[in-house]
């Protein structure tokens, strides 16, 4: 961005466009941007803590039956019955949060939307949270049921268009409800999906579609505002970067 000089400004420094409150929360989230981050990071803090904490519950449950049930019973039943209840706990946990976080992220899911401006914005505020609680299931469990139909649901659950016979081989998903994957749409492993990327201070933010009977190779990655057509073929390892757009039966980076 520039400025009636010609000079390059930073978009993130520049003032709000919108009006009343919402502009006077946008100047301050630029003037003080570790403020902001830090008030938005509390609230996700808060977010997590409430997901892990009702997930966790079925487990801790358990293990308090366990240990009442076990109580008059020798050293080595009390230690088998408590660890067994942990195991069974950390299945309950993982079965649990994949359903408890996209509870969570209902509400956020209708303001997730196409955006470019700055990375300091009320409009980036409900997709820095989107991300998180994806993430939040990301790195705890969800490597664990991938490839299954559990991975399924809890995508579709956080928003994603899913069609029928659908398999992804990756947890490397971000922006959830901005993707699309028609019917029999293959994603191989560890290939990197979103539908956002930075470009020149700008935050942008892009719906991402792979159209039926496409497959994605092994470590692919496929960035935002990217429209890949029915029966692609994409190389592993090959990246389609933003507004890219292939063409039905293209055989890309092969």
């Amino acid at each position: 961005m520039k400025n009636k000089n010609n000079e390059e400004i930073n978009i993130n420094d520049a003032a709000s466009k919108k009006k009343g409150l919402f502009k006077i929360i946008e100047n301050i989230m630029r003037k003080v941007p570790n403020g902001g981050m830090l008030f938005v990071s509390i609230f996700i803090l808060a977010l997590y803590v409430f997901c892990m904490g009702v997930a966790l519950t079925p487990g801790i449950l358990v293990f308090l039956k366990v240990q009442s049930l076990t109580s008059n019973s020798s050293e080595f039943i009390r230690a088998l019955g408590m660890a067994m209840s942990i195991g069974l706990g950390l299945f309950l946990f993982s079965f649990t949060i994949i359903f408890v976080v996209p509870l969570v992220n209902y509400p956020f899911i209708p303001f997730v939307r196409s955006y470019r401006g700055p990375w300091f914005s009320l409009e980036s505020i409900p997709w820095y949270i989107h991300n998180a609680l994806i993430y939040l299931v990301r790195y705890t469990i969800l490597d664990l049921i991938t490839p299954s139909p559990l991975n399924i649901l809890f995508y579709r659950m956080m928003g994603m268009k899913i069609g029928k016979g659908v398999m992804i081989n990756t947890s490397n998903i971000s922006d959830a409800c901005l993707i699309e994957l028609e019917d029999y749409a293959v994603i191989g492993g560890s290939a990197s999906l979103m539908a956002h990327y930075g470009m020149k201070g700008y935050l942008i933010i892009d719906r991402l579609k792979i159209g039926r009977g496409s497959t994605i190779g092994l470590n692919a990655i496929i960035m935002g505002g990217v429209i890949i057509g029915e029966k692609v073929t994409m190389a592993p390892g090959s990246v389609a970067l933003p507004k890219t757009i292939i063409p039905d039966e293209t055989k890309f980076g092969l």
